[in-house]
C-alpha cells in the first residue's frame, strides 16, 4: 500500500524500517479505504514514523506501551511547531498530530479507544437523581434527540448551582429556581428557555417523588410569557428558491448531493434530519414514491417522486456518491467516510442561501421548508393539506404559516375582506 503513495523506494524502506511499520501500514489501508485523499497519507505517515522513534527513545519496545506516550509527544510537538503563535494555533497544531496517532493504535491495538473529546454525564445529578434518564426512557417514552435536549438544559442548571455554591438538590428553593430563570433567560431565546423551563419542571417533579424534595415545586417555574403566532416563518419566494438552487455548482460530487438535498427540502418541506436519515429502501424507483418514516410527529409520509427531484438522486447515485455499503442515501464528501449528518444539511442549505445573496434571519435548511408551505398556501392549499403534506401533528402548529398568505391579506386589507374570512 504504501508504494500507490511513495515514488522512491527508499522512502518506503525507511518508513518499514520503523518498528511501528505494520501499525503505520495497516493504518495507511484504513486511510484507503476511508477515501482519505494522498495529501493527508503524506502528511500523516511522517507524524507516525517519528512518533514511534520518539516513543522508542522512551523506552517503549511493543505497541501496547505506546498509549503511554502520545501525550508526551503531542506537546513535544507543539513545542516545536507553534511557539510564540498563541494558544489557539498550539490545539490545532496538537490536534493535528494527535488524531492521527491516535487512529492509528485503535486499530493496532485491541480495545484502544483514545483519548476522545471529554464528555459531561448524561445525568449531572446521577448522585441524588440516579435513575431520572431512565425515566425519561421508559416512562416518558421520549426520543433520543429529546433527550440529548434535556441533557443540556440539566448541565445549564447544574452549572447554575455550582456558581452559586449550591451541592445539594435539598436545597432547592423558589429563589434559586427563579433567579436561574433570570440569569439564563436573557441569553437564549424564547423557545430555548421555554424547553428549560419544561426540563426543571419534570426534573421537580421527579425529585419530589422520589423523596428528595419534600415539596413538588414544579408549579413554581413558570413558562416565560409568549403571544400565539407572535413570530413570522422565514419564508423566501419561490423565485428566490429557485436562485438558490441554481448557485449549486453540479459539476463536482459534492454540488450533486447539495443539489439532490436542496431539492428535497424545497419540494417536500422535509427537515434536515429527514434528509439525512433518507435511506435507500424508503425510495421506491418503481412506483416512484419516496416514504420518509419516524418523522417529529412519529408519523409516516409517503411521496410522488419528482421527476426533478428523482433526477438529480440519480444523477447523485450514478456519478458522485462514493462505494460503500451505508444505506443513507447523501455522505460526506471528505474522509472519514459516513453519512452525512443533519447539522450538515442545515449548514449546507444557509451556505447556499447566502452565497445567492439572499437575506433572511437564520439561513439553513428550515428556511426551504417555510418556503415549501408558502408556496402551497399561494396554490390555496388548505391548512390541514399542508399539515399532512409537511408532517405536522397539530393543526395549531399549521395555522402560523396564515401570515404568509400574502396575496389573501393583501385582498382583507384592499377590500372589506368578506370573501377571504
Amino acid at each position: 500500500m504504501l508504494e500507490n503513495y511513495y515514488v522512491r523506494p527508499t522512502t518506503v524502506d525507511r518508513i518499514r524500517s520503523s518498528w511501528v511499520a505494520p501499525a503505520i501500514e495497516q493504518y495507511v489501508s484504513w486511510m484507503a479505504e476511508q477515501r482519505y485523499t494522498e495529501r493527508s497519507v503524506l502528511r500523516r505517515v511522517p507524524v507516525l514514523v517519528r512518533f514511534g522513534e520518539y516513543a522508542r527513545s522512551h523506552g517503549a519496545s511493543e505497541l501496547t506501551q505506546l498509549p503511554d506516550h502520545v501525550e508526551r509527544f503531542v506537546q513535544v510537538w507543539i513545542r516545536e511547531r507553534a511557539r510564540g503563535r498563541g494558544s489557539a494555533r498550539a490545539r490545532k497544531a496538537g490536534q493535528e498530530v494527535r488524531n492521527p496517532i491516535c487512529q492509528m493504535l485503535s486499530l493496532a491495538i485491541s480495545g484502544y479507544a483514545g483519548p476522545g473529546r471529554p464528555h459531561k454525564p448524561d445525568n449531572p445529578f446521577e448522585e441524588q437523581a440516579p435513575g431520572f434518564v431512565t425515566y425519561l426512557i421508559e416512562e416518558k417514552g421520549l426520543r433520543p434527540r429529546t433527550i440529548k435536549q434535556y441533557r443540556f438544559h440539566l448541565h445549564q442548571f447544574a452549572a447554575y448551582l455550582k456558581r452559586i455554591g449550591i451541592d445539594d438538590l435539598t436545597k432547592l428553593s423558589p429563589t434559586v429556581l427563579s433567579g436561574f430563570i433570570a440569569e439564563y433567560g436573557p441569553r437564549v431565546v424564547w423557545s430555548t428557555l421555554r424547553n428549560a423551563c419544561g426540563t426543571l419542571r419534570v426534573l421537580l417533579r421527579y425529585l419530589h417523588r422520589e423523596g428528595v424534595l419534600a415539596k413538588d415545586l414544579s408549579p413554581l417555574v413558570e413558562f416565560p410569557q409568549s403571544y400565539r403566532h407572535a413570530n413570522i416563518p422565514r419564508s423566501i419566494p419561490w423565485e428566490q428558491v429557485e436562485q438558490v438552487l441554481a448557485s449549486v455548482d453540479r459539476r463536482s460530487d459534492c454540488g450533486k448531493r447539495d443539489y439532490a438535498m436542496l431539492l428535497l427540502l424545497a419540494t417536500y418541506g422535509l427537515r434536515a434530519c429527514e434528509v439525512a436519515a433518507l435511506t435507500l429502501d424508503y425510495i421506491d424507483w418503481h412506483n416512484e414514491r419516496l416514504k420518509i418514516r419516524n418523522r417529529k410527529a412519529g408519523n409516516t409520509t409517503t411521496y410522488p417522486l419528482s421527476a426533478v427531484v428523482g433526477a438529480a438522486i440519480v444523477d447523485y447515485l450514478k456519478n458522485a456518491r462514493p462505494a460503500t455499503t451505508y444505506r443513507e442515501v447523501f455522505m460526506r464528501t471528505a474522509a472519514p467516510l459516513a453519512p452525512i449528518g443533519h447539522a450538515a444539511v442545515v449548514a449546507r442549505a444557509g451556505h447556499f442561501i447566502r452565497k445567492a445573496g439572499i437575506s433572511v434571519p437564520r439561513p439553513g435548511s428550515h428556511v426551504l421548508r417555510h418556503s415549501c408551505v408558502q408556496r402551497l398556501l399561494n396554490a390555496h392549499f388548505s391548512l390541514k393539506h399542508i399539515g399532512d403534506y409537511v408532517g405536522h401533528r397539530n393543526a395549531s402548529s399549521t395555522q402560523i404559516y396564515g401570515k404568509i398568505a400574502v396575496e389573501q391579506l393583501r385582498e382583507v386589507a384592499i377590500g372589506d375582506g368578506e370573501d377571504v374570512l
